[in-house]
């Protein structure tokens, strides 16, 4: 995302339309319905999204990281096109987390773990937009990224660790693919037996 003179609305803050196409798109989405999928759980709280993890999980009830099912095949090409808009070793994205949002669902803000680094998404289904604000003094900094259909977006640095990110509540049903890397932080966490 950039501005009027090319430069990053956000540093750390890349996206590209159309890295899939529309048939593809249509079997993805296929795919995730298929899975087993299950309402995202913070604490006591259950969310409305739908989701299903690889690789890795993170428990938001015991604040644990544990395995996952391995990254099935279906994935791994749409692993290595994310991880080129970073030029980043595909195997670098350790975990992927399916996600439904079915209407009226959404995300509040909030900032990725700690554990990983890089986070990828591709948005699939019904268009939405993802807001950032960043603190400064007693005032917010806001910016939004518009996510289309097919279009996958980058998370790094400055975007990555200081800005926090959410999605509004959906009025047609959205889904998403996030690819994430572990930190430093994360290969030093312990993870919980499967």
């Amino acid at each position: 995302m950039l501005d009027l003179f090319d430069a990053p609305v956000i540093p750390g803050l890349s996206s590209r339309a159309d890295v899939i196409s529309p048939d593809e798109e249509s079997a993805l989405i296929a795919a995730i319905d298929a899975e087993q999928l299950s309402p995202f759980k913070f604490q006591q709280w259950e969310g409305k999204r739908l989701t299903h993890s690889f690789g890795w999980k993170y428990d938001f009830q015991t604040s644990k990281l544990s395995r996952a099912e391995p990254i099935p095949d279906w994935l791994l090409d749409v692993r290595e096109r994310v991880a080129d808009l970073a030029a980043l070793q595909p195997e670098k994205l350790v975990q992927a987390l399916l996600i439904r949002y079915d209407v009226g669902a959404g995300i509040g803000w909030h900032r990725d773990r700690p554990i990983y680094d890089h986070v990828f998404g591709l948005s699939l289904g019904a268009p939405a937009t993802m807001r950032f604000r960043r603190k400064g003094g007693d005032r917010w900094r806001r910016t939004s990224l518009p996510l289309e259909p097919r279009s996958a977006y980058h998370l790094s640095g400055e975007a990555r660790h200081d800005w926090e990110h959410s999605i509004a509540e959906m009025e047609r049903t959205r889904y998403s693919i996030t690819f994430r890397s572990r930190s430093a932080r994360g290969y030093q966490a312990p993870a919980a037996a499967a």
